[in-house]
Formats: structure tokens, C-alpha cells, sequence
């Protein structure tokens, strides 16, 4: 029986007893930094969350692009857009759909907007707001994903919570910090079912993993997404 479409890379469950190094080549959905280079694992990818641009801190109503309208691929891609606040100006949301438009138009596969924000678990509220207005402005047939943070399904507001999940197509629960997993990173599993919503869990190239008892079973868990490291030099 083939894996699913959905489930990013097959898994064999007698690989699963001791934790091992994530490999590339085993998973089938990556997310790419900008500057970091394409690996052979992309030419079997089927998703791909590719980071566009940035809104910082110090500029509001700027969009900062950070990479080109990628080349056509085969796989699906997210536009990944890196935040840093939450008060956008006008000329940033239009900069932003104006790029979905450019990417789309390029002839690629284009699922939606992906927003990359390390929101707070106790700030899901206030988050929450911004992505139902970020919403409202989509074109029709775009999707919104965000990145999400382990402790949110532990310790997030039952009612941001649910927010959150009205809005929100999938969110992917990053398991690492810089180039490691986070130690532990178990034991939050068993609340992820507080999302109440579809969601990918977000693995660190070459970091420890060991896939977390029930987690395959679980309806609302599409598969892995491996986030692409730059090698370092020797």
C-alpha cells in the first residue's frame, strides 16, 4: 500500500525504537531558507515551503524579498513570508499579495501563504486577530498556514485555540531550535490534539527524531515537513 499524498515520507515503525538522524532522502515535504541551496531531495519532493520575504521590525510597511519567483517544480509550494510583527502597513499586505500573484502567474503550483512568526503561546489572542485579518485579504483559492511552537497545544488559551483553528488551514509545529531537537519534544504530544486542527510537524534536517507513540494515528496529522539545513564546511 502507498503512503498517502498527504504524509510526508513513509515511515518503517521497526525503524522507529531508537531515535535516528532525520534524512532528506526519506521525507518528501521541505521547507527552504532563502541562501540555502536545493538538495537532491527536492527532485522527489511533493510540498515545498519556500521562504520569499520578511517584514522586520524596524519597517512595518516594507516587504523585504529575500529570493526570485522560483523556477517551475513539480511539487506544491507554500510562499513563506518571515514576520517580526504583527502591525502591518498597507504597503506591506499589498506587497505580499502582489507576490503570491507573481508566483502564481509563473506557472507554479501555488497552495497559499505560509506565516513564519514565533508568536507566544500566551499571545495566540492577539495572533489569532492578525491571521483572521490577513485572511479576509487572500485571493479565493489560497490557503494559510503558520509555523506553531510545541508548548501551544500544552499551554495555549482553550478559546485562542479554537480561534485560531477557524482561521488557519494547518499549522506545522516546529520540534527544533537551530540545528537540534529539542529535547523532551515527546512529552507535548500528547496535547496536540488540542489544536483541533490539521497539522504537519516540522523536523530539522540531522536532528534526533524518534516519532512519538499514537502520532500516525492521529486524523488531524498530515505528516512531516524537514527543514533544510546549510551544510557546514568541513
Amino acid at each position: 500500500v502507498g503512503c498517502s499524498a498527504l504524509v510526508a515520507g513513509c515511515r518503517n515503525p521497526e525503524r522507529d525504537v531508537l531515535a535516528e538522524r532525520v534524512d532528506p532522502h526519506e521525507h518528501d515535504a521541505f521547507f527552504l531558507w532563502a541562501g540555502v541551496n536545493a538538495p537532491e531531495a527536492l527532485t522527489h519532493a511533493r510540498t515545498v515551503y519556500l521562504l520569499a520575504g520578511e517584514i522586520r521590525h524596524d519597517d512595518p510597511d516594507r516587504f523585504v524579498p529575500l529570493r526570485a519567483v522560483p523556477h517551475v517544480i513539480m511539487a506544491q509550494v507554500w510562499l513563506v513570508v518571515r514576520i517580526e510583527r504583527l502591525d502591518w502597513g498597507e504597503g506591506a499586505y499589498r506587497a505580499v499579495l502582489r507576490e503570491l500573484d507573481r508566483w502564481r502567474e509563473a506557472g507554479i503550483q501555488l497552495v497559499g501563504l505560509q506565516v513564519d512568526f514565533d508568536a507566544a503561546t500566551k499571545g495566540l489572542a492577539g495572533y489569532a486577530e492578525f491571521l483572521g485579518g490577513l485572511r479576509e485579504r487572500l485571493p479565493e483559492g489560497f490557503a494559510l498556514s503558520v509555523t506553531g511552537l510545541l508548548d501551544w497545544s500544552a499551554g495555549g488559551d482553550p478559546a485562542a485555540l479554537a480561534s485560531l483553528a477557524g482561521i488557519v488551514d494547518e499549522v506545522v509545529v516546529q520540534t527544533y531550535q537551530g540545528r537540534e531537537t529539542i529535547p523532551g519534544y515527546a512529552a507535548y504530544f500528547k496535547s496536540l490534539s488540542r489544536l483541533s486542527m490539521p497539522y504537519r510537524v516540522g523536523l530539522v534536517e540531522g536532528g534526533e527524531w524518534r516519532e512519538p507513540k499514537g502520532l500516525s494515528e492521529d486524523p488531524n496529522f498530515r505528516g512531516y515537513v524537514v527543514f533544510l539545513v546549510e551544510k557546514k564546511a568541513p
